[in-house]
């Protein structure tokens, strides 16, 4: 030992050590199998093929809450679809829009909605139109009216009336007014529509002409409907699109994680900021 010590020019205490060390101790946590949660994010994209690694760990962080168990970190969910082919694909380049800088989000709810429509194609050549009433504080698709023709103004007052009794029960139980943010679509700015919508406690607000982003708010929805649900569905006539239009409105309110609220749901924020209110009594 003494004579290898010398000829390479290393402490004999320190060869000795070397030459009688143990296995290395591995920092960190050991490395986690991926087999079950590569089943698990299999099972959630196969019903919903739209959502990307995000979207996808609130879901999983969901479940483990309600089952006590501990939830995957983001990145190792994003390693492990990254790994297995199981990202959305990115999309090409898009056209520069323009911009837009206005707020439309609101701190409280019950103070600001938002309300748009949408066409969608159906197989055999028809076309649903559904008009949607959205709060700006929680995201939740509080009402919607679909039909085959064009949405008309008394459509749209119908909205109303319908956003009105989910929140409140009655139309006139209503205390504060909210504003109505819609865009300058002839069943929103027809006289008899604004006129009725003041009587019943709205405050008609229209963006700018040829300005949709100021409308932003609804305009995501929009593309969340298209993409989530209408683009993955069967669609062969009209009757099936709104015979389908309920479990949509349900599924976005109740599990449709939304990035503005922590990726929770619009309903589980719902609660979440009710128990908060309660709790803070």
């Amino acid at each position: 030992m003494s004579a290898a010590a010398a000829a390479t020019g290393i402490s004999r205490p320190h060869l000795s050590a070397t030459l009688h060390a143990g296995p290395r101790r591995q920092r960190g946590r050991p490395p986690q199998p991926d087999g079950d949660l590569v089943e698990a994010i299999s099972k959630l994209i196969a019903d919903l093929p739209t959502y990307g690694y995000r979207r996808v760990h609130a879901l999983l962080r969901r479940q483990a809450e309600a089952t006590g168990r501990a939830a995957p970190n983001p990145k190792r969910v994003y390693r492990v679809m990254k790994l297995h082919g199981l990202l959305l694909q990115r999309a090409g380049t898009r056209n520069e829009q323009r911009r837009h800088d206005g707020r439309v989000a609101v701190d409280v709810r019950n103070t600001r909605w938002c309300s748009d429509g949408l066409e969608i194609a159906c197989d055999n050549g028809e076309k649903v139109r559904i008009a949607f009433a959205l709060d700006c504080c929680d995201r939740e698709a509080m009402s919607y009216v679909a039909t085959t023709a064009g949405i008309s103004a008394a459509d749209v007052r119908n909205l109303m009336v319908l956003s009105l009794e989910h929140r409140f029960g009655q139309v006139n139980a209503l205390g504060e007014p909210i504003e109505w943010l819609t865009d300058n679509g002839s069943c929103y700015t027809a006289l008899d529509t604004r006129r009725f919508a003041r009587d019943i406690g709205l405050v008609p607000r229209t963006t700018p002409v040829e300005s949709p982003q100021s409308n932003g708010m609804a305009e995501a929805f929009v593309r969340t409907l298209k993409r989530d649900y209408a683009r993955v569905s069967h669609k062969p006539d009209a009757r099936a699109v709104i015979d389908q239009l309920p479990s949509w409105f349900n599924h976005y309110n109740e599990v449709h994680p939304h990035s503005a609220l922590g990726y929770r749901s619009p309903r589980e924020f719902i609660a979440r900021s009710t128990q908060e209110d309660l709790s803070g009594l």
